[in-house]
């Protein structure tokens, strides 16, 4: 399937759970569509990269290790994403990242994810907390914040910094979010 063909079929993604998982098991069963995908996701501006981010975020969930050949290309491009709707599947992948790097099971993640990955997802995850995003995304970045902060202690005040600054103007979710990432704070 080419780029152009993919692109065609992400026209008929949309936000029932069958569909992201349909496509995210297509990509999966056939690996090279993921560059392709990814491809699609950081046309940041076109309006599949939203399709495209919620079937990479499924294809994630399911398989984390499948994102493995394409972490530099993943963080290296993150950034580039914007539109909400895209913004919160780029957020969750960051999140799993985190929770697989950090996971007691071992697995691939642990030894693929480098130096530069792991300073790239805090650089994006910072910039949700403090951009004008939506709930979602900075949820998944205030729990991806505080598990890289167990190997940069500059991450833990930054993060605690921003949760405590920004309470007050917050959502209710954003509020029991930051209360309970900012009790771990504490204890760490």
């Amino acid at each position: 399937m080419t780029t152009q063909e993919l692109y065609n079929e992400l026209s008929n993604v949309n936000h029932s759970r069958e569909k992201r998982l349909y496509y995210a098991d297509m990509v999966i069963n056939d690996k090279d569509l993921i560059p392709k995908l990814l491809e699609i996701m950081f046309w940041a501006d076109d309006k599949a990269s939203p399709r495209a981010a919620w079937v990479f975020e499924f294809m994630c969930k399911d398989n984390i290790e499948a994102i493995i050949p394409y972490l530099d290309s993943f963080t290296e491009n993150m950034h580039k994403v914007h539109l909400d709707s895209a913004v919160r599947p780029v957020a969750k992948i960051c999140e799993f990242l985190a929770t697989a790097y950090y996971s007691k099971n071992e697995n691939g993640i642990q030894t693929a994810l480098t130096k530069t990955h792991k300073e790239r997802i805090i650089e994006v995850c910072f910039d949700y907390m403090i951009n004008d995003e939506k709930i979602a995304p900075k949820a998944y970045s205030m729990n991806a914040l505080f598990l890289f902060g167990k190997d940069y202690d500059w991450v833990h005040p930054e993060l605690a910094l921003i949760l405590e600054r920004d309470f007050q103007m917050q959502s209710s979710g954003f509020k029991a979010r930051a209360r309970h990432i900012l009790k771990k704070i504490k204890k760490v």
